[in-house]
């Protein structure tokens, strides 16, 4: 990489986590090799790392050219831009009534099939315009951004008929060209089988298939497809004919594998070359292992099965084990798990599904980035990539997790641009409106 002058130079930087190596998802013992450089630095150049190692070694590969700002980390732990690869960011109103249900006992899919829990979010989606929709979810993505995150996937799924889902996927458009953050997004009409197909799901599947991906296509609105294999939702046969239909027409494929119940999510996921799986909290070691040598990445959700109050949660160690790779996110969602903090997972998944801080950055960061095709610009710090990075107020990666229920984060670079400094948005220029302000 050529370059005229450096745009910033992040130096005295503590501990620096730069997940160099291949552009590939990490499984096994390698989730644990994080490149961890002791005193380093970071070159940016044109929205791009020019240099990133030790301190000395990023001086004399700058050379004389000149530097145009320089950002002393003051001893502080500087990773990549966190990625969040599973979230339901574009919705309607909130269900902070269904907490009382979870307290006496009511699950999630009981909630479900009493017309609540999804379908209570389908309502107020399609009764909110667009403009209520893009206000709502500008809010969320400046709450991931302080954060953290610079990169997030956003699934459709609370509109569930054509206008609606279009509407929801119009916004994740928008934000995206508008909002620091980049927005990846997903078709996700099989959320639910809507309130009107009530005993009708077949009709549904056909709607789907016939109209809504085609149209989606069309107007190029989303890159990938997601289901929801589960019991009460869409079957496996009923998952599979609507994957098939939406690779046929060029979508990259996710599911909602085997959350409750082990259906076989996990082994659909690995039969038609899914990208990815989430939830998976019920998948079996023959689905594992299927999705392990079908290069399916795992996608665990340690807030959903808390915020659930789940005996049981995803086997992360398992997966490891059995050389699976696995990345995290919130599944920021207003039911499950209505959070949009990716800190907050890190701590969860320690606590509760056993992963190292090592193997929840590598989780975080390029397995995430992998998890939505995005490897090759995203997830590591090396040069020519995008200068997406955190500047977190921490002394080393395991403080993270361990000091919980805060926001560790001083300053946050998207494509080489400061867009949080001192733990706030970084206010905007008339030149440069940034709609999150």
């Amino acid at each position: 990489m050529e370059a005229q002058q450096i745009d910033l130079l992040i130096h005295n930087i503590g501990n620096l986590v730069t997940m160099r190596g291949e552009p590939a998802p990490r499984a096994g013992e390698r989730m644990a090799e994080i490149g961890l450089v002791k005193g380093g630095a970071v070159a940016i150049a044109d929205g791009r790392v020019f240099a990133v190692g030790a301190e000395d070694e990023v001086l004399q590969q700058i050379g004389r050219l000149p530097v145009t700002q320089r950002i002393d980390a003051q001893g502080r732990l500087v990773t990549p831009g966190l990625i969040d690869p599973h979230t339901h960011l574009v919705h309607g109103g909130s269900r902070e009534h269904e907490l009382a249900l979870k307290l006496q006992g009511v699950s999630y899919l009981e909630i479900l099939a009493q017309g609540g829990g999804i379908l209570s979010t389908v309502r107020a989606t399609r009764q909110a315009s667009e403009a209520e929709l893009y206000e709502k979810a500008r809010k969320s993505l400046n709450v991931m951004l302080l954060h953290g995150a610079t990169t997030v996937e956003a699934k459709s799924g609370y509109g569930l008929t054509l206008e609606d889902e279009l509407k929801q996927l119009r916004v994740a458009k928008r934000l995206n060209d508008t909002h620091p953050v980049d927005v990846v997004s997903t078709f996700m009409g099989a959320h639910a089988v809507p309130a009107e197909y009530k005993g009708q799901s077949a009709d549904y599947v056909e709607l789907l298939i016939g109209t809504m991906l085609p149209e989606v296509k069309r107007q190029g609105l989303a890159e990938f497809c997601d289901v929801f294999c589960e019991h009460w939702v869409f079957t496996v046969d009923e998952s599979r004919r609507i994957l098939t239909a939406a690779k046929e027409l060029g979508f990259g494929l996710k599911i909602h594998a085997d959350e409750i119940e082990p259906l076989g999510g996990a082994q659909l996921a690995a039969e038609l070359g899914c990208i990815s799986a989430e939830h998976l909290l019920a998948a079996t070691d023959e689905g594992l292992r299927a999705m392990r040598q079908a290069g399916v990445i795992a996608v665990c959700l340690p807030a959903t099965s808390f915020n659930l109050r789940l005996q049981q949660h995803a086997r992360a160690r398992d997966m490891i084990r059995l050389g699976l790779p696995v990345a995290l996110s919130t599944d920021y969602n207003p039911g499950s798990s209505p959070t949009e903090s990716l800190q907050l997972v890190m701590t969860l998944a320690c606590l509760n599904l056993g992963m190292t801080p090592e193997e929840v950055i590598t989780a975080l960061t390029i397995n995430a980035a992998c998890a939505i095709g995005r490897q090759d610009t995203i997830g590591s710090l090396e040069p020519g990539k995008q200068a997406d990075l955190v500047i977190f107020d921490a002394p080393n990666l395991a403080y993270l997790p361990y000091h919980f229920g805060i926001n560790h984060v001083d300053t946050v670079l998207k494509k080489g641009r400061v867009v949080v400094e001192q733990g706030q948005l970084v206010k905007p220029t008339e030149s440069e409106p940034f709609p999150g302000s």
